[in-house]
């Protein structure tokens, strides 16, 4: 059978963490993040710190469990070791089918969004939805054909969203620093807080930076075409974490010395590009977003094509057999990519349905962006409690205190969602509202998706995919 070769290096591995993560939310949570405050600087600051703090805990977890174990899909791989064929195969089955083509369809949204207002369209318009629709067969197609060409892309994109962030944080921080606008930014809070306290400031903060962080994981999905992957594998993780952190503080900051804090909490980050970069500096922020969000959709899409591919390579879910064969002329999992495509196609239906109209699903409204987060989290715990159970080999750091903050991370992350989505039946208990709990509406969509893949697992033990074969170097 055709295997899957080691195509990609250490650097577009790294390039692969970074531009997931690094998408439109970096351009435009600055602003949140200073309404939650009140236009405290420092708070701010941080609220993003302690989140990517988060971030670099679980990825140095899941680093330390790539030097372990590695096979087809790291994430899954590690599921398997650590709690068994079948928790991987519930796992593997909501990446390919939620998590990832979920955060795919938005994020082709998000790009064709930005692209439209250069032109001043309607962002929840036809031809916005047109975009969408074409950015998304874009990136598949270029993922399906030329996966080598997909992780130049990814690398070039990467390269181009640190421009304006490297920019604005070192000529607006400069010039913050000789205007006296960051000066008077760190020492002035504009208004009170979200909760009227400096702590739940923090906390929602926090909240508002937890989704802009999200993406990191699918470094893991090209462990079967990453060259020396137990090398390189946790270096990409840790590294690409660590630099996502610095430019978001640094960015953060730099946008301080564009413009008063007061400015930046009704106009944002545009004003403080504007300011410091003249006219064109809106256009550019504009431009250098689409480029952002195309990098960060070719990195899900590069995922979301190899999810079924994790799937059926371990003899498992429906027509192993079809879904576990790579193209023997583009080294390509093709009929895995299909599926992908199909499914967010789906996910990107329901968004719009969901998100942009006034409603098609009645009390099954929610965001398909962030709600995931709830279970993907939630599905990372148990592997972190039996790690510590099983490896009697490895000192207290890496068998105890690593996995014991990730697992903290872990329950805030999903207490983090819930907070910011699932709060209003507490407020109409209190009678300020009428009673909606999106959480519960996904948590019952999560089910039924669960529920297909256990009756869609027809597992082929006897078939030679399933017992492990290692894939084949280049």
């Amino acid at each position: 059978m055709e295997k899957l070769t080691r195509k990609y290096g250490l650097f577009t591995a790294i390039c692969l963490v970074v531009g997931t993560v690094i998408g439109s939310g970096v351009f435009f949570k600055a602003q949140d993040v200073l309404n939650k405050t009140g236009g405290n600087m420092p708070i701010g600051i941080a609220a993003w710190v302690i989140t990517g703090l988060i971030m670099v805990f679980c990825s140095a977890q899941f680093a330390v469990m790539a030097t372990k174990y590695e096979r087809v899909n790291g994430i899954v791989d590690y599921a398997e070791a650590t709690c068994g064929k079948s928790y991987a195969y519930y796992l593997a089955w909501f990446i390919a089918n939620v998590y990832y083509p979920a955060m795919t369809s938005v994020l082709a949204w998000v790009s064709a969004r930005y692209f439209g207002v250069i032109f001043g369209w309607d962002i929840t318009g036809g031809r916005v939805m047109v975009f969408a629709c074409f950015f998304l067969v874009l990136s598949y197609t270029i993922n399906a054909l030329s996966p080598k060409l997909a992780g130049k892309l990814q690398v070039s994109a990467t390269v181009i969203k640190l421009i304006p962030i490297a920019l604005m944080a070192v000529i607006g921080t400069t010039v913050g620093f000789v205007s006296g606008t960051l000066t008077e930014n760190f020492v002035t809070v504009v208004g009170e807080a979200v909760g009227g306290t400096t702590g739940s400031g923090l906390f929602a903060a926090v909240v508002a930076t937890v989704f802009a962080y999200e993406g990191w994981i699918v470094a893991t999905s090209i462990n079967a075409e990453l060259k020396d992957p137990k090398k390189n594998l946790p270096i990409a993780l840790v590294v690409g974490s660590l630099i996502v952190v610095a430019a978001y503080v640094l960015y953060y900051i730099g946008v301080a010395g564009g413009a008063s804090n007061e400015v930046l909490m009704t106009e944002g980050a545009t004003t403080a590009f504007r300011n410091i970069f003249g006219g064109v500096g809106g256009l550019l922020l504009n431009v250098c977003i689409v480029i952002s969000c195309l990098g960060t959709l070719n990195g899900l899409m590069l995922a979301t094509t190899r999810g079924m591919y994790a799937i059926g390579i371990r003899g498992e879910g429906p027509n192993p057999k079809l879904f576990s064969r790579v193209d023997k002329s583009t080294n390509v999992t093709s009929n895995s990519a299909i599926w992908g495509l199909f499914v967010c196609a789906a996910w990107l239906l329901y968004f719009y349905g969901a998100n942009l109209t006034e409603g098609w699903f009645g009390p099954f409204n929610f965001d398909s962006s962030e709600l995931p987060i709830v279970t993907i989290y939630a599905f990372y715990i148990p592997m972190f409690i039996v790690w510590m159970v099983k490896e009697k080999d490895l000192g207290i750091m890496k068998r105890f205190v690593l996995p014991l903050l990730s697992i903290i991370a872990c329950g805030f992350m999903i207490f983090a969602a819930v907070y910011a989505h699932g709060y209003t039946p507490f407020m109409a208990a209190k009678g300020e509202g009428k009673f909606s709990c999106p959480v519960i509406f996904y948590l019952i969509v999560f089910a039924v998706v669960i529920l297909i893949g256990c009756f869609c697992n027809r597992s082929a033990k006897s078939d030679p995919i399933a017992e492990g074969e290692d894939v084949a170097e280049e």
